[in-house]
C-alpha cells in the first residue's frame, strides 16, 4: 500500500510544501526562508532551504541560478557539519549536471551523494542518488549496466511503500522496454505508474506516465487521437506546476505522435516549440531529440535530401560527442530510413 507522495527535497521550514506545489511558489517561499536563515546565521536551515531553491531553479530551466544555489547549499551544509544535507546538495548538483548533458560530472556528484547519504544515515537521499546514477546510465543508453539497479531501486521503493520513487523506477524501466521494442510490457508498467501516481496525488509522476502511455498508444496502436488526448491531460499538470522540462518533452512527444500520423506540418511546429524550450534550459538531450524530429518532419514536407543528410550528419556528431548512445542509434535509423547516410557519421 502506498501513501501520499511527498517531496523530500523540501526540507527544514519548507516541509509543508506539497509535491505538487507550483515551482514559482516554491522558489519564492524558498528564497524568503533562505534569506531569513542566512540573516539568523542558521547554516543548517540555509542548506535545507537552499536545496529547494536549487531544485526550483533547475526544474524551471534556470541553469545558472540552479548551479549557484546547489553549491551555496553544499557550502552551508558543510559549515553546519550536516552530512545528509551535503548529500542532498550534491544530488541536486548531479541531477543538474545530467540535465545539462555533463554526464561524467553527474556520475561523480551522484556517486558522492550516495556515499554521503549512507554515511549520514539518510536512506532517502542515498536512494535518490542511486536512482540518479541509474537514470544517467539509462539516458546515455547503457541499459545493461543500469537495468539491474533500476530493478533493485524499484524493489526497495515498493518495500517502503514510497509512491513517488516507485513511480520513477517503473517509468524508467518502462522506457527501456519501450526503446527495445517490448511495447506491451512498457505499456503495463507506464499504466501501473500512472495508477500509483494518481492515487498518491503525484501530478508530476502522473504527467510523465501519461506521456509514456501516449507514446505506446501511438507507436503500437496507431491511435493518434487518444495519444494526443493523453498528452493534453499531462500538459495541464505540467503548466499548473510550471514543469518546464516535462512540458518540453511533452511537446516533443506531441511532435512524434503527429509525425507518425503523417501530419508533418503540425509536427514541425511542435518540434520547433520543443527545440526552443530545450535550448532555453540548456537541455542537450532534449534538444537533440527535437532536432531529429524536426529533420524528419522537414523531410516529410519535401526538404532537399542533401540538406537532410547534412543536418543528420551534424546531429550524429553532436550526440556522439555528448555520449548519447541511444539518441545516436535513433539518428542512425533515421539516416537509413531517409537514405541520408554520410561518410564518418556512424
Amino acid at each position: 500500500m502506498y501513501g501520499k507522495a511527498f517531496a523530500p527535497e523540501y526540507q527544514g521550514s519548507l516541509t509543508t510544501l506539497s509535491v505538487n506545489s507550483s515551482l514559482v511558489d516554491v522558489l519564492a517561499e524558498g528564497t524568503e526562508r533562505l534569506r531569513a536563515a542566512e540573516r539568523a546565521g542558521r547554516c543548517d536551515e540555509a542548506a535545507r532551504c537552499g536545496l529547494a531553491v536549487a531544485e526550483a531553479h533547475r526544474r524551471l530551466g534556470q541553469v545558472r541560478d540552479a548551479d549557484r544555489a546547489w553549491k551555496a547549499s553544499y557550502r552551508a551544509a558543510r559549515e553546519a557539519g550536516d552530512t545528509a544535507a551535503m548529500a542532498w546538495a550534491l544530488w541536486s548538483g548531479g541531477t543538474l549536471a545530467r540535465q545539462r548533458g555533463a554526464f561524467p560530472l553527474a556520475w561523480r556528484l551522484l556517486g558522492l551523494a550516495a556515499e554521503l547519504g549512507e554515511r549520514g544515515g539518510d536512506i532517502v537521499v542515498r536512494g535518490y542518488s542511486l536512482a540518479g546514477l541509474a537514470e544517467t546510465g539509462r539516458i546515455q543508453g547503457d541499459y545493461e549496466a543500469v537495468g539491474r539497479l533500476h530493478e533493485q531501486l524499484l524493489a526497495e521503493a515498493r518495500k517502503r511503500g514510497e509512491a513517488r520513487h516507485t513511480v520513477w523506477a517503473l517509468e524508467g524501466i518502462a522506457q527501456m522496454h519501450r526503446n527495445t521494442g517490448s511495447y506491451d510490457t512498457a505499456y503495463a508498467m507506464f499504466e501501473e505508474a500512472a495508477e500509483i501516481a494518481d492515487r498518491a496525488n503525484d501530478r508530476r509522476g502522473h504527467a510523465w506516465a501519461l506521456r509514456g502511455l501516449a507514446d505506446i498508444v501511438s507507436v503500437r496502436d496507431g491511435d493518434t487521437e487518444r495519444a494526443l488526448a493523453l498528452l493534453s491531460e499531462a500538459e495541464t499538470a505540467c503548466r499548473a506546476m510550471n514543469l518546464s522540462s516535462a512540458l518540453a518533452y511533452n511537446h516533443k512527444m506531441r511532435g512524434n505522435v503527429l509525425q507518425r500520423a503523417g501530419r508533418y506540418a503540425e509536427a514541425r511546429a511542435m518540434y520547433e516549440t520543443a527545440l526552443g524550450e530545450f535550448r532555453a534550459m540548456s537541455e542537450p538531450r532534449g534538444e537533440a531529440l527535437a532536432r531529429l524530429g524536426l529533420a524528419k518532419s522537414l523531410a516529410g514536407l519535401g526538404r532537399d535530401r542533401a540538406e537532410t543528410a547534412a543536418e543528420l550528419a551534424d546531429l550524429a556528431r553532436t550526440v556522439r560527442r555528448a555520449g548519447l548512445r541511444h539518441v545516436g542509434r535513433m539518428v542512425a535509423r533515421a539516416q537509413e530510413e531517409l537514405g541520408a547516410e554520410a561518410e564518418g557519421v556512424r
